[in-house]
């Protein structure tokens, strides 16, 4: 919908647009009920979400807040019916059909330098504002509505983490930047790529510029950087993108492959229930298969050319079909 005809939109015509969203699928019979259910959600949003907290590899806990089956839903529903229609930046490796770790590490192979910048706090940072006038464009949506469909993908005026919705508008809401920084980079020979709220630079660059460029512009989006993950690495040094080594090539941790390879020694010395009965594994073999198997195929994704893999691959596999 042309941005100047939403100005003009009567009542009936955006009551309209919104039903014209499906948004409640089944959950309502009538566009009296399905309007106000949707009202409703959005006007008492807080009621419907569930405090979770997750235990962090450092000991501290993340915080989630999850909405109940209801609101889930209709964000579902807001996420594939409106928000996925708006492209996100190519610099954003995360929260999109066919990204992937190896996707935003692949650009910052071989570099010279890598600088490393974490957001803190990230999506508790993104406000309501900024989801409005991000995640759904006056270009697209009359305002009534986006200010409708901002309420219900936001609990008290953030972004929650936890809800289905959250993480394709937080690429949203960095498209500007990403766009801009990517741009900026580019024209500078300097790799950017962004997941989530890890920000990674390469190249031959001076990072004491890169980084107040992305700080001063994070920081005018209401971002604060957090300088305990702020990391400048150089090639004499391992170099790690989300969990993946690219000083040369693409590659998942030696400590990682290690174990690995231990565990599938183990399997093949002793047989796999013994294996299972030594490490006091509480699952079921086709479990633990699955599981190693994951591992395996994620080493393999990062690097299709490991010929040791390929045929640890194998030898699992083998397991796996006399398991069945």
């Amino acid at each position: 919908m042309n941005s100047s005809l939403c100005n003009y939109c009567t009542e009936n015509q955006i009551q309209d647009f919104l039903l014209s969203l499906h948004l409640t699928g089944t959950l309502t019979h009538s566009p009296k009920a399905e309007l106000a259910l949707l009202y409703g959600l959005a006007n008492h949003a807080e009621e419907h979400y569930e405090r979770v907290l997750l235990p962090k590899k450092d000991g501290s806990k993340r915080i989630l807040h999850v909405p109940d089956s209801v609101l889930k839903h209709v964000q579902k529903q807001i996420l594939r019916q409106v928000l996925m229609e708006i492209p996100v930046s190519s610099y954003s490796c995360a929260y999109q059909k066919g990204s992937s770790l190896s996707q935003n590490a692949a650009p910052h192979k071989g570099q010279k330098l890598l600088l490393k910048l974490d957001i803190h706090d990230f999506f508790g940072s993104i406000s309501y504002i900024s989801v409005y006038q991000h995640g759904f464009p006056c270009e697209r949506i009359p305002d009534p509505v986006r200010t409708l469909l901002a309420h219900l993908c936001c609990y008290k005026d953030m972004l929650p983490q936890g809800a289905p919705a959250s993480p394709y508008l937080s690429n949203l809401v960095m498209k500007p930047f990403d766009e801009y920084m990517g741009n900026w980079c580019r024209e500078r020979e300097i790799a950017y790529t962004r997941y989530c709220d890890d920000l990674t630079f390469s190249g031959d660059f001076n990072p004491k510029e890169v980084y107040r460029k992305a700080k001063g512009f994070l920081n005018r989006l209401g971002f604060e950087v957090n300088s305990r993950k702020t990391h400048i690495i150089s090639q004499k040094n391992r170099q790690e993108v989300t969990g993946i080594t690219v000083n040369e090539k693409l590659q998942v941790p030696k400590n990682y492959r290690r174990q690995l390879r231990q565990e599938c020694y183990y399997i093949q010395k002793f047989g796999l229930e013994n294996h299972l009965k030594q490490t006091g594994c509480q699952d079921s073999s086709a479990k633990y298969l699955q599981r190693l198997l994951g591992k395996i195929e994620y080493v393999l994704q990062v690097n299709p050319e490991d010929m040791e893999f390929q045929e640890l691959k194998k030898r699992m596999k083998v397991y796996r079909k006399n398991d069945e």
